[in-house]
């Protein structure tokens, strides 16, 4: 597959920001939680048959120069030294990019291995002075067509990129006077930034010289009701009815338990990190609609001090304590202090774990039950939606199956690890086949 850059362009709002909305100072949840990286998604729409790729590109243009009037602060520039995006409406990047071949036979084929999904989206070129947002339109020659998007992580968290994406197609495909709700941008105001804050760290494994892989695995909505079925038989009655996000994290977290024993001659410690959106989630009144970064971390833990306690099962109930334990906290939040002082003691927890070299660290984010698969421009919803390798960077991704009943899971890991990771008989048992 070769993919051939046609031209690049910056896309600006069909209307300048006003002037008391061009500076917008970040959240310490910007500046506390998120690395310096971009969120890379590529959304994929096999050929239907009618297709002029060439008007389908102006609609993009002309529905991303609209909605970016209310998405103003993703057209600016974020400045490190004022912990400010500057609104000036200098716009986001689009490429137009040619690729060889048929998407339907790639995907059908299974063909779109790592190195070939990067040069689907765009990369910046110039980090420190990059536009916020990059996207790139590639159009397969046989048929069918790929949106590859990156949205800088210092100023928008999952929620926020997959908000914009379907406002994008609503405005495209109806028009921008039907998307039902504006985007809010008042997450500063209740969570301002805090001079005390060191740049946050960005956790690349401990040995960074040896090549991180990704691969896909999926869980279908059968292997995932038999998981299910499973851990009923092995459960006291009246207990917990897992999630499917809390058996996919129990079942991926064991494995990796059994790898590192396996790797280190016997069972070690870890720290498990979940991800979780804090809308809705929280006593303080912030907008549902709220864009920015506001996610926290819930944590749940493997000490290796009973042998006996590597059951399946046991996983699935230190996930649930964990998520459980960090939703009811949040619920309690009831100030801006609160709040950091809660993310100051995850902060401090993952850290010492990292830097332990007896403990194992292991970070999971889900993107499941967000509307992933929404994103119709007017040509039909996506038949797959994909993340993208980050390089260095040790972690489990979960995002839905298109059906929604299953999920799928992007894991990196070093590439030994990943072959012991591959061949363990309930990776093997309950998934698909790796991508």
């Amino acid at each position: 597959m070769n993919v051939q850059i046609l031209s690049r362009k910056m896309i600006t709002p069909s209307s300048p920001t006003p002037r008391h909305l061009q500076n917008l100072k970040i959240s310490w949840l910007d500046q506390f939680l998120s690395p310096h990286n971009y969120l890379p998604f590529i959304f994929y729409y096999p050929s239907n048959g009618d297709e002029n790729n060439e008007e389908r590109s102006k609609q993009l243009q002309n529905s991303l120069s609209e909605i970016l009037t209310i998405f103003y602060p993703l057209a600016g520039r974020y400045i490190d030294n004022n912990l400010i995006i500057d609104c000036n409406d200098k716009g986001v990047e689009y490429i137009e990019a040619q690729v060889s071949g048929c998407l339907s036979q790639l995907l059908e084929g299974g063909e779109l291995e790592t190195e070939l999904r990067n040069h689907l989206a765009p990369h910046p070129v110039q980090p420190d002075n990059s536009p916020l947002v990059l996207i790139q339109f590639n159009m397969f020659e046989s048929g069918g067509v790929a949106i590859g998007l990156c949205v800088t992580h210092r100023v928008a968290d999952a929620y926020t990129v997959f908000t914009f994406v379907r406002t994008w197609a609503t405005a495209c495909k109806l028009g921008v006077d039907k998307v039902p709700h504006s985007p809010s941008f008042q997450l500063p105001s209740f969570f301002p930034s805090r001079d005390t804050i060191s740049s946050p760290n960005r956790f690349i494994g401990r040995n960074h010289h040896k090549i991180v892989v990704m691969k896909r695995f999926v869980f279908t909505g059968a292997a995932l009701s038999k998981l299910k079925a499973v851990l009923s038989a092995s459960t006291v009655k009246g207990s917990h009815q897992p999630t499917r996000v809390e058996v996919v994290t129990a079942v991926i977290w064991k494995t990796l338990t059994m790898v590192a024993q396996a790797k280190h001659g016997r069972l070690r410690p870890s720290l498990l990190s979940h991800t979780f959106n804090m809308r809705g989630k929280i006593a303080m009144p912030i907008p549902d609609n709220s864009c920015g970064n506001f996610i926290n971390v819930a944590l749940s833990h493997f000490t290796a001090d009973d042998e006996t306690k590597v059951q399946l099962h046991d996983f699935v109930d230190s996930v649930y304590n964990g998520i459980k334990n960090m939703v009811s906290d949040c619920a309690r939040v009831s100030s801006d202090d609160e709040l950091f002082i809660m993310a100051e003691k995850i902060r401090i927890e993952t850290i010492k774990a990292f830097t332990r070299s007896e403990m194992d660290l292991y970070m999971f984010n889900s993107w499941c039950r967000m509307p992933v698969y929404q994103a119709d421009f007017g040509w039909g919803k996506p038949g797959w939606v994909s993340g993208l390798y980050v390089p260095g960077v040790e972690m489990v991704f979960l995002v839905d199956t298109k059906d929604g009943d299953g999920i799928e899971a992007w894991v990196s890991l070093e590439e030994d690890t990943m072959l012991l990771f591959q061949e363990n008989p309930d990776i093997k048992a309950f998934t698909g086949q790796e991508l």
